[in-house]
C-alpha cells in the first residue's frame, strides 16, 4: 500500500460527539432511503420472514478526502469512455474476434455469445441501445518525483448492472446534512465545508438516461398500449432501495411507469407479439398488459443466476424482443475483462480504432493500468512468468471475466491459484498491475457497529449513452450516438486490508468526496 498523502483525519470524537453523529446518521439514512435489506448474519430469517426490515447501508461517518485534480480527471474522461464502449459494442466483428478467444475456456461467455448468434440469425428487432455505465478508479501514487504524482487509474469498466447510483446521491446529502447540524467538530472546518463537499447527481441523471431511451422508443414505435420500463431484478434483492430511487425519479420527474420483474419470472410474465414487441402482464393486474420500452438489467450478469436452461431461454427471450436493452448482449460482452486487457496492454493499437481523436484517446490512456493476457502470445508468456513467481506476483491482481465483488485473486495467492488450474484455462483470466492508492483514516458504520481504521477509496463515475446501431448484412457495423452525458459519481470505501470493494458483496461502504487540493 502506498504511503498516505492526506492530512491527519478524521478527528477523534468524544463518546457524546459520536453518539450525536450516529443518532443523526441512522435516523437520516432510514428517513431518506440510504438503506439495504439486512443480511441473515445481522437479522436472522426467522426474525424477518417477510423481509420487511431495512437497515442503514454500510456508510462512512465522515466524507473521505479525495484529491480535486483526480476527481476532475475522472470526470473529464466520462464521455470518452462511453464513446469508446458504445463503439466497441457496435463493432460486432472486432468484438467477436475478442470473444472467440474465450469461448472454449469460459462457459458463461460462450453461452452469452450463443444468445447473440441466435438473435442475429433471426434478425435484430431493435437498433436503439442504452448504456448506463460506471468507470471505476483508484488514486495512484506514482513512484516518480513529478508534479503529477497523483492520478487516477482505472480498476474496471462496468457495462451491466452498474449499481449504487441511487445510494450515492443520498450519502453525499447525508454528509452535507451532518456538517450542517454540527455533527463534525469545528476542527474539521478547514477540510469539511460547503465548497469541498461534493454532491452526486446520479439519481436524476441515470433516471434521465432511462427516460430518454423510453421516449426514443415511444417516438419510434408509437405504441397503442400503455408503456412501461422494466427493472429486471434478482429474486432476493438486498439492494432494493438503491434501485427504488431511480424508479421513483422516473415516475415523479418523467411520468414513466416502472415495474420490477424478477429474472426467474421473465417467461411467466412477459410475451412477444407478432412484431416481437415485449408485453408485460403484472401478476397484480389481472389481464392488463403493458408494452415494454426499456429493460434495465439489475440481474442476469453473473453465472450463478443461470441455474437452468430456462434462465438462458429467458435471456434469449428478452434479447430477441424489440425492447431497448440496458444493456444489449454485445454491450454486456464489451464489458468483459478481456476487452479491458486488449485495450490496456502496453503498446496496444486498438484504442485508436474506436477513438480517432488523439487528445481524447491520450486522456483515456493516462488512466490505464498495465494489463496483460495469460495466453501464449509474447505478452502472455511474459505475464505467466510474472504471475507464477511468488516475488513478482505481489504486484498484481488476477481477474476473471466476471462482474460484482469477490471474484479476484490477489498478490501472493496468484501462483497457487494458477497451479490449481490446467494451463488451458489460464487465458480466461487477465493479469493487472495493482493500483497503489494512498490510505487515510475514517470510520464505517455497518450492521449497527462502528469500525475505525485506515481505509482506501474507489471512485466510480457514471455515464449514460443512447445510440442507434447501424446494421449491414445482418452485422452491427457502427452506430449513431444520440445521447452521451456524465451521470454523477459513487465513492466506495473499504478497510485498507481488504482486497475486494463490493458493497453488496459485503466488502465496502458507500461514501462521498470531500475534495482538497494536493
Amino acid at each position: 500500500m502506498a504511503n498516505a498523502v492526506y492530512p491527519p483525519y478524521p478527528p477523534t470524537l468524544t463518546q457524546a460527539e459520536q453518539e450525536y453523529l450516529l443518532t443523526n446518521l441512522k435516523d437520516w439514512s432510514i428517513t431518506h432511503g440510504l438503506a439495504v435489506r439486512p443480511t441473515s448474519s445481522y437479522v436472522t430469517e426467522d426474525l424477518d420472514p417477510a423481509r420487511a426490515l431495512a437497515t442503514t447501508a454500510p456508510v462512512t461517518l465522515f466524507p473521505s478526502l479525495f484529491p480535486r485534480s483526480c476527481f476532475d480527471q475522472a470526470r473529464a474522461v466520462s464521455q470518452a469512455y462511453s464513446e469508446l464502449y458504445s463503439a466497441i459494442a457496435a463493432d460486432e466483428e472486432w468484438l467477436g474476434e475478442i470473444v472467440k478467444e474465450l469461448l472454449e475456456i469460459d462457459d458463461f461467455i460462450e453461452n452469452l455469445w450463443k444468445v447473440h448468434l441466435a438473435v442475429k440469425k433471426e434478425g435484430y428487432a431493435q437498433s436503439l441501445q442504452l448504456g448506463l455505465f460506471r468507470s471505476d478508479y483508484m488514486v495512484h501514487v506514482s513512484d516518480r518525483n513529478s508534479d503529477s504524482r497523483l492520478s487516477v487509474k482505472q480498476v474496471e469498466f462496468n457495462t451491466i448492472a452498474s449499481s449504487f447510483g441511487g445510494l450515492s446521491s443520498q450519502v453525499a446529502s447525508l454528509h452535507r446534512y451532518l456538517h450542517s447540524v454540527g455533527a463534525y467538530p469545528e476542527v474539521t472546518s478547514s477540510l469539511i465545508n460547503d465548497a469541498s463537499l461534493q454532491c452526486s447527481g446520479s439519481v436524476p441523471q441515470l433516471a434521465s438516461g432511462l427516460a430518454k431511451a423510453h421516449q426514443a422508443y415511444v417516438e419510434s414505435d408509437k405504441p397503442n398500449r400503455p408503456v412501461c420500463v422494466l427493472f429486471l431484478v434478482q429474486d432476493v434483492e438486498r439492494n432494493v432501495f438503491d434501485q427504488r430511487h431511480l424508479e421513483y425519479a422516473l415516475n415523479t420527474d418523467h411520468g414513466v411507469r416502472t415495474f420490477r420483474l424478477p429474472f426467474s419470472r421473465v417467461l411467466e410474465d412477459t410475451s412477444l407479439d407478432q412484431d416481437r414487441k415485449l408485453l408485460y402482464t403484472p401478476p397484480s393486474f389481472s389481464g392488463k398488459q403493458w408494452e415494454v420500452s426499456v429493460v434495465y438489467f439489475r440481474a442476469g450478469y453473473a453465472p450463478t443466476e443461470y441455474t437452468s436452461q430456462r434462465a438462458w431461454d429467458a435471456r434469449l427471450h428478452i434479447e430477441r424482443s424489440a425492447v431497448i436493452k440496458c444493456p444489449g448482449i454485445l454491450t454486456h460482452l464489451a464489458g468483459s475483462k478481456k476487452v479491458q486487457q486488449v485495450l490496456a496492454t502496453p503498446q496496444s493499437p486498438h484504442l485508436a480504432r474506436f477513438l480517432p481523436d488523439k487528445l481524447a484517446a491520450d486522456k483515456l490512456l493516462a488512466t490505464f493500468a498495465p494489463i496483460y493476457p495469460l495466453d501464449e502470445s509474447e505478452a502472455g508468456l511474459e505475464a505467466r512468468k510474472l504471475a507464477t513467481d511468488p516475488q513478482t506476483a505481489q504486484k498484481y491482481v488476477l481477474k476473471p471475466q466476471r462482474e460484482g465483488g469477490g471474484n479476484n485473486i490477489y498478490r501472493s495467492e496468484i501462483p497457487g491459484f494458477l497451479q490449481s488450474l490446467p494451463k488451458t484455462k489460464w487465458p480466461a483470466y487477465i493479469l493487472m498491475e495493482m493500483i497503489e492508492p494512498p490510505t487515510q483514516g475514517n470510520a464505517i458504520f455497518r450492521n449497527g457497529e462502528v469500525q475505525s481504521g485506515e481505509v482506501i477509496c474507489e471512485l466510480g463515475v457514471y455515464g449514460a449513452c443512447l445510440w442507434r446501431d447501424k446494421v449491414e448484412n445482418e452485422v452491427v457495423k457502427g452506430r449513431e450516438v444520440l445521447e452521451n452525458f456524465e451521470a454523477g459519481y459513487l465513492l466506495r470505501t473499504k478497510g485498507a486490508g481488504s482486497s475486494e470493494g463490493g458493497v453488496a458483496a459485503g466488502f465496502g461502504s458507500v461514501d462521498s468526496c470531500c475534495l482538497l487540493d494536493l
